[in-house]
Order: C-alpha cells, then sequence, then structure tokens
C-alpha cells in the first residue's frame, strides 16, 4: 500500500526534483567552496533557487501521496494506516533510510538556509545582484578607502535589534526591486538605532584617543593652458592637543555627549544642541526664534561619526572640478596637456542619457582637441582618466550626479560643520557655538600658482 501511494505521478515528480537539486546543491557547494564559481549570481543560483525546488520537491511527495490515497479510496481499496513493526527487517531497513534521508534533507535545508543569510551580507550581493539600483553606492564603495570593509559591517546595527531593524529595512527594498518601484536616486545612507554608527566606527577607530594634528594637502588647478596647481596645507585639529584643546574629534569623545534635534529627515537644519562635557556639565544651545514645541516635537539624537563622516562608505566627489583635480594630482589626467583640466571638466559635467553614451563623447571630445598633439600616450591617459572620473561619480539610470550626496565632512559644498558652528546657537550664558575657522583647522601655507 505504501508503494502504490507513492506511484502518484507528483510523487515521483517530487522524487525526482529532490533528488536532482540535492545533488546538483552538494556538488555546486564543493565548487563554490573550491572557489571555481565568482559569478555574483552563482549565490542566487546555489542558496536560492536549487534550494527552493529541493523544498518543492519534498512538498510534492505527500501531496501526490494523498492524492493516490484519496483515488484509492474512491475506487473502494483499503486505505488503513501501514503498520510498523521493527520485529521485521524490512521494516527497521526502511525506518533506518527514512530516518537518514531526513537527516540528509533538514542538514541541506540549514545550511542553505546559513548560506543564503550570509551569501545576502555580501558586498557581491548588495551591489551585483540588485545592480541598478545600487550600482552607484556598490561602485563608490569599490573606490572608496572602506572597500575591505563588508556593507553589512557599518549597514547592521549590533545585536538583535540592529539585525531585526536592518532585515525589515532589506524587505521593504526588495519589495520596490520586485516592483520596480525603486526610488532615483536611492537615499542616502540607512537609518539605524541610535549609536550604532559610532560602535561600529569604533571596531577600528578610536574617537577618544589623541592624535593630535594632521596636516592636509588640498591640490587645485587652473583653467589656463598650463594647468596651474595651486597648493593650500592645512593643519588639521583631529584630536586634542597643545594647539587646539578641543578639536575635531572632540565631537565624538566617549567622554563627551552631544544631543541635537534636526527638523529635516536630512538633518541640515539643527535648532537645538545640548553638549554634557567630560565632567557632567550641561550646556544647550538653541538657534533663534526656536520654539519649545519644536524641541519637542523633534527626534532627539546623539552625535556620532556619521553626522560627519555621511558619506566615508559611498565617496562620490561633490563637485566635477574636485574630482578632475584629484584625477590631474593622482596622474589619471596628464597634466602636461593644454587645457587638460578645462577640457575635462567641460566633457564630464556635461549630461548624457547613459555611462557608455559618456564615455563615447568624452574620448571624441578629447580625440578632437588634441588631434594634432604630439604625445597621444598622455591623450590616451586622459581620455582612461577622464572617462573613469564620469564612471565612479556620475550614474544617469539613477539620476545620480555631481552633489547628489552631500557631505557633512567639512562646510565647502554644503552647510556641513555650520549646521551647529555657525555663531547664532546661543545658550542661556550668552555663549555661542563656534564658527572661528582655526577651532577646527590652521592655514598653513597657500603656495602661489605654478604652470
Amino acid at each position: 500500500m505504501k508503494r502504490e501511494a507513492l506511484s502518484h505521478p507528483l510523487s515521483i515528480v517530487g522524487v525526482l526534483v529532490t533528488t536532482v537539486s540535492a545533488v546538483l546543491f552538494i556538488v555546486l557547494m564543493i565548487a563554490e567552496l573550491a572557489g571555481l564559481l565568482e559569478n555574483p549570481y552563482a549565490g542566487l543560483v546555489i542558496l536560492v533557487a536549487i534550494p527552493a525546488l529541493f523544498v518543492m520537491g519534498l512538498v510534492l511527495i505527500p501531496i501526490g501521496a494523498a492524492l493516490r490515497r484519496r483515488q484509492l479510496a474512491l475506487e473502494g481499496a483499503a486505505a488503513d494506516w501501514p503498520v510498523v513493526d521493527f520485529r521485521f527487517p524490512r521494516v527497521r531497513r526502511t525506518a533506518l533510510l527514512i530516518a537518514a534521508l531526513t537527516a540528509v534533507n533538514i542538514s541541506i535545508v540549514l545550511l542553505a538556509g546559513y548560506g543564503t543569510l550570509h551569501w545576502m551580507e555580501s558586498p557581491s550581493f548588495c551591489g551585483q545582484v540588485c545592480h541598478t539600483p545600487m550600482h552607484p553606492q556598490f561602485t563608490a564603495w569599490n573606490n572608496g578607502p572602506h572597500a575591505r570593509v563588508s556593507c553589512v559591517s557599518c549597514h547592521i546595527g549590533e545585536g538583535a535589534k540592529g539585525f531585526v531593524h536592518a532585515k525589515l529595512n532589506g524587505v521593504r527594498q526588495l519589495v520596490h526591486v520586485a516592483t520596480g518601484n525603486i526610488p532615483q536616486p536611492v537615499p542616502p545612507g540607512a537609518e539605524m538605532p541610535e549609536g550604532t554608527q559610532a560602535l561600529t566606527c569604533g571596531r577600528c577607530h578610536q574617537p577618544g584617543r589623541s592624535v593630535g594634528d594632521r596636516l592636509r594637502i588640498v591640490r587645485e588647478f587652473g583653467d589656463d593652458e598650463t594647468n596651474p596647481e595651486t597648493t593650500t596645507v592645512l593643519q588639521m585639529h583631529i584630536g586634542a592637543s597643545q594647539s587646539s584643546p578641543r578639536a575635531i574629534h572632540w565631537h565624538a569623545d566617549p567622554a563627551v555627549r552631544i544631543e541635537y534635534v534636526a527638523t529635516d529627515a536630512e538633518r541640515k537644519t539643527i535648532p537645538y544642541v545640548r553638549v554634557t562635557d567630560a565632567k557632567g556639565q550641561v550646556k544647550e544651545y538653541v538657534a533663534p526664534d526656536t520654539k519649545d514645541e519644536v524641541i519637542r516635537a523633534g527626534t532627539r539624537r546623539r552625535m556620532d561619526c556619521i553626522d560627519c563622516h555621511n558619506t566615508v562608505g559611498h565617496p562620490i566627489a561633490q563637485t566635477p572640478e574636485a574630482a578632475v583635480d584629484a584625477a590631474i594630482a593622482d596622474g589619471r589626467v596628464s597634466r602636461a596637456l593644454p587645457f587638460a583640466r578645462r577640457e575635462s571638466i567641460r566633457l564630464v559635467k556635461a549630461d548624457y542619457p547613459t555611462q557608455e553614451a559618456a564615455a563615447h563623447a568624452i574620448e571624441e571630445g578629447l580625440r578632437s582637441f588634441y588631434k594634432s598633439h604630439g604625445d597621444q600616450a598622455a591623450v590616451a591617459r586622459t581620455i582612461t582618466g577622464a572617462q573613469n572620473v564620469y564612471r565612479g561619480n556620475v550614474f544617469p539610470t539613477m539620476k545620480v550626479t555631481w552633489g547628489t550626496y552631500p557631505t557633512n565632512r567639512g562646510h565647502t559644498t554644503s552647510d556641513g560643520c555650520f549646521r551647529c558652528h555657525d555663531e547664532s546657537h546661543m545658550a542661556k550664558d550668552g555663549t555661542t557655538i563656534s564658527a572661528d575657522c582655526e577651532y577646527c583647522h590652521r592655514q598653513v601655507e597657500n603656495a602661489p600658482s605654478t604652470p
């Protein structure tokens, strides 16, 4: 009777699907672990598609058996439950086989589930499987200083709360992708529980450590024929030192607590700041004409690393001028070519429908301008450099371009520091949040333009 029950076509199909998918899963997992499969979509097949077929096959087997029993019952055949008597060797062998297969099935499902979770947290899944919506972020991450840091290290908070929060966000994003309702551009950053960023950054960085001052060299070039360079050297007061006892990273010192209220989602408008220093003394700063109900209605957050370093994981240049200057400084765009900066900026800041169209137009534009120049190797290098400048910062499909994601680190292209440091946020004793430039840095020299 048992064999008759499993003779239904659905059960037979279920057995075949389960067996084939199990063999495929094991073989492909071995190949994946051996490093033979490098395609980002391999995980989609091995850890999602094949396990789904495996589970579907397991489900079809009892459904087919139930339908076969029902058919036998309608035909008047006996449909009694099988008698399990372990005194018979055949029954013991069958039970042992069923137990072994069940253990194998459970192992495959558990392994696939764990592998799926691990794979869906990988940068290849975030940036390459969801290629179109995450192309700007994945490209910027690859080109940035945190390319060895996985996405989940920053985007999933500490503990169960952070994990659940991130996964719920992931479900919402999956719905956006499945329905084609993807925001363009993708909103900056991911909302995370308070303090998560500080804990995450603190794994590698130590904001409370005294590091003193650091020099920052800013290289800029002119649009003249010789692409003249101007060098600005800034002495940045990163950590507390004799030159500046309260410096930039004082904001992130674990001994200090800075809380603020922002009235917009981007946190550009901050009317209220509350500072608790290392001695426990509290001082509140309020912007002019701010009503108490505005402060009470706003969400109070503790300041952490991402409030200033909001684009550190996915750095996209704020202006084409800055991006081309960096390319010239690195030698990716040849400074020896006349008007190299001017022509590169002109081409990379133009509007194009796709990155492919941009690459073609940049090449045509530069080759036409330098068609009579003797150093064609420098021209080729400049073409590649300008194309990469565009590819790394402008993504027409997702409507991402220069300045789409403003950075709060500094104050040259956005309010940044001046959201609070504007001399207008005042405490009850009349003191204000300083806007003095030398509060955070001091200009060492400003070298004249040179050819």
